[in-house]
């Protein structure tokens, strides 16, 4: 059986049926991050970046992109969005501050939200960037993942 399930038999792009699928609790959790130096943490912190208050403006970009995944991605499906958060933690590395940016999305559904909370972490972090830059440009976003996800004919998967 072919694993990739978004092919019709020409091989062309589909949309998976989920049709004839159950609903049931769906979460997800992704992680990303954002790397920059002590200026850019300095001026968030101190709430002194022009755009406005950094955290909260990211968070609400985060939320809006999970809303918003099966406008971006093609083959997604537009689903209910039950709950979103996402939380920041600040880790020191070296001479560079390292903002962790953990989603979690929750639905009630036929398919699940891992997509949903992939974008929302990018999303998040690239807001950041966006409205740090006139300070420094050489922040780095870090690795997005998926760290868990709950419900489905799949079942769990948790990042080891």
């Amino acid at each position: 059986m072919n694993m990739l399930t978004h092919f019709n038999n020409d091989g062309r792009a589909k949309m998976v049926d989920i049709s004839e699928k159950n609903s049931s609790n769906r979460i997800a959790m992704a992680k990303s991050s954002i790397q920059m130096s002590r200026k850019v943490y300095e001026a968030i912190k101190n709430q002194n970046i022009k755009k406005g208050d950094v955290l909260s403006v990211a968070q609400v970009a985060g939320i809006m992109a999970a809303k918003q995944t099966s406008s971006l991605i093609p083959m997604c499906h537009p689903i209910p969005i039950s709950g979103v958060n996402i939380d920041f933690e600040w880790k020191n590395v070296d001479e560079q501050i390292e903002l962790m940016i953990k989603v979690e999305v929750k639905t009630v559904g036929k398919t699940g939200v891992e997509m949903e909370a992939l974008t929302a972490a990018s999303i998040t972090a690239l807001t950041i960037y966006d409205m740090c830059k006139a300070v420094d440009k050489s922040m780095i976003i870090g690795s997005t993942y998926l760290l868990e996800k709950s419900g489905g004919k799949n079942g769990d998967y948790k990042r080891s």
